[in-house]
Formats: C-alpha cells, structure tokens, sequence
C-alpha cells in the first residue's frame, strides 16, 4: 500500500474486496465467510513475514493471497513451511514450488518470451537491453530471458539494475543513448516505471526504441503522462478492456460495485480477484481448506472460467491466455493473443 508498487494498491485491495463478497454471496468456503484481513506488503520481507506467520501462529487466519514483491514472496513462504495455503497473485520470475504456494500469475516463459518474438516478428525488434529494479523478480526474469533468446534469435545488449525506488534515471539514459538496443525490457515496479517513463521521453529515446513491461498498468499510464508512453507495450493475462464477456462482466460488476471514480481496474488487481477465486475452485472441489488436501486436488485437472478466460492448474501455476497491448495515451489498445 506504499512505496513504488503503492501506485495500484488501492486497485489490488478492491479487487478482494469484490471476490471476497462474491465468494460469500455464493454460500462462502466450507460454511463459513470469508473475511479479509489486509497487511500492507510493502514492509521489509522479514517484516511481513513475521506479522504473516504470527497470525498463523495464533489461528487468526487460514489462507494466505494476494499481491507483493518476489523477496517478500520468498520470505513469507518460507515462515509459513506449507502450514497454510498460500495463493500467490503476481507474476513473478518462475520456479516456485514450495510445498502449499499456489501461483496465480504469469511467468517470463509464457509471458515475456512471446511478446518479444511478436516484436522481432512484427516490428525487427532483435536487440534488447534489459532495465531493471536490483531484487529478485527482476533479476530471475532476465536470467530467465538468457533461456530463451537463442530460440527467438534475439539478443540482450546490456542490464541495468537499479534501486527499488529510484527516481534519477539520466545515467540509465545516457548508457541507453549509446548503447544498440532496439527496445527496452522494463523490469521495474510502480512508480519506478513511471519515472523511468518520464526520463525516457524527455530524452527522446522513443523516436528509436520500443519499451516493454510485464508489469505495466492503466495507474502507470495515467501517472507517466501521454506524452511518455509511446511505443510502451505491456503483456499480461488481463487487461479490462479484454473484449470476453466473462472480462466485460467483471468490469461492470466492479464499476457497480465501487463507482466510476474506483481506482482503475487492472491486471494487478484483477490478479487478486483471480487468486481468491483459484482458491475458492479449490477448496469447493477438495471440500477442505488443508494444504494437503488442496494439494491432492490440485494434481487432478482443475480449472474454472472466469476474467481471464478458461484457465487450469498445472504444476500448482495457472495457465491462462497472454495478452500484448500497446499503449495509447494512457489506455491500453490489444493488439495480439500470444
């Protein structure tokens, strides 16, 4: 709720909001309400993880969701050792297989890997530099991408880590002003995009090279301004202008439920909607909120229709369709299915 990914907080706390009462307007889990209890996820990982392990430890909560950082991802799954379910929302670098995660997000190989062939296929995009924040969803993703490159026939020209919370991008420019790249991988969370955004365009670098987010919003857009968004592609598994009737009926439901001026409803949030409801799937079809009985169940094909189309579980990850957009002002136009 602070800090860069604070920017779409509000936005990932009402889409819970929403599928909590959902889930309860359909009977809830087991019997029982389903009630939320919302820590702020931006704290140090071995902060949260306490206060995470704590309620556990005292019986104050029964599942753990929702949206945060890879490291804190890493320190709350090692506190909870599979005591309780944890649905984790984000997309997120791959190889998480901790006994009780489930994983609602996408990962580079579904994700960034074919955004990137589409760009060398439909705009000669070939030379990438990677921009990132210097923490471990950004650095797993980009050694994920040295996995893949070789196969699209595209190659990465530099890597720039920066601070999580940087604001001063002009030596990143400089280096990207003398550098080969074509495009851009943004590896960057929140506000950090967002003034990664602003420098981009101040020094005109949009005029040569393409940007690409995996992590790219509407409250992104919105906060970057128009005239920092050109040639911005984001890819992802939700977008809420995604033309399905499932997507379509999600909005209008969200719209109903918290007004014209809620914060905006996008892919981050429409992630914890999806975690709640990967584990409402799951309960009701192991009619048990235990780690090994959701466990079982989740090793039998298992999937449900909802925002994101159909989706299943494999290997305790949901797969789901990937969507490319590009950006237009501060909207988000698809432009392909990957």
């Amino acid at each position: 709720m602070q800090g860069p990914a604070g920017i779409f907080g509000l936005s990932c706390l009402s889409c819970s909001v929403l599928a909590s009462e959902e889930i309860n307007d359909d009977g809830g889990l087991l019997g029982r309400e389903v009630r939320l209890m919302p820590i702020d996820g931006a704290a140090r990982p071995e902060v949260v993880a306490g206060q995470v392990a704590a309620l556990v430890r005292n019986g104050a909560v029964d599942v753990v969701a929702g949206w945060h950082l890879s490291h804190v991802r890493r320190a709350v799954a090692a506190q909870l050792k599979g005591h309780v379910p944890y649905v984790y929302s984000s997309l997120y670098e791959g190889g998480e297989h901790t006994p009780g995660v489930f994983l609602a997000g996408e990962t580079p190989d579904k994700q960034i890997a074919p955004a990137m062939a589409w760009l060398a296929r439909e705009a000669g995009v070939r030379r990438w530099a990677v921009v990132g924040d210097d923490y471990l969803w950004p650095r797993g993703s980009a050694n994920a991408v040295y996995d893949f490159v070789g196969d699209l026939q595209v190659a990465i020209t530099d890597e720039i880590f920066v601070p999580l919370g940087e604001k001063d991008f002009a030596d990143v420019m400089q280096r990207l002003r003398l550098g080969t790249a074509q495009g851009v991988l943004m590896l960057l969370v929140g506000q950090d995009a967002v003034h990664f955004n602003r420098a981009f365009a101040r020094a005109g670098l949009e005029e040569r090279m393409v940007r690409l987010s995996s992590l790219m919003d509407e409250n992104m857009l919105l906060a970057s301004g128009a005239d920092a968004t050109r040639q911005v592609y984001s890819t992802a598994g939700y977008f809420s202008n995604l033309a399905n009737g499932d997507a379509l009926d999600l909005l209008g439901r969200y719209e109903r439920r918290f007004g014209l001026e809620a914060p905006v409803l996008n892919s981050m949030g429409e992630s914890c909607y999806e975690a709640l409801n990967l584990l409402a799937t799951l309960v009701r079809q192991a009619r048990a909120l235990d780690v090994r009985s959701l466990s079982h169940t989740a090793e039998s094909p298992i999937g449900y229709q909802g925002p994101r189309g159909s989706v299943h579980l494999e290997d305790r990850h949901l797969m789901q369709r990937v969507y490319l957009a590009r950006a237009d002002g501060t909207a988000f136009d698809i432009v392909a299915q990957l």
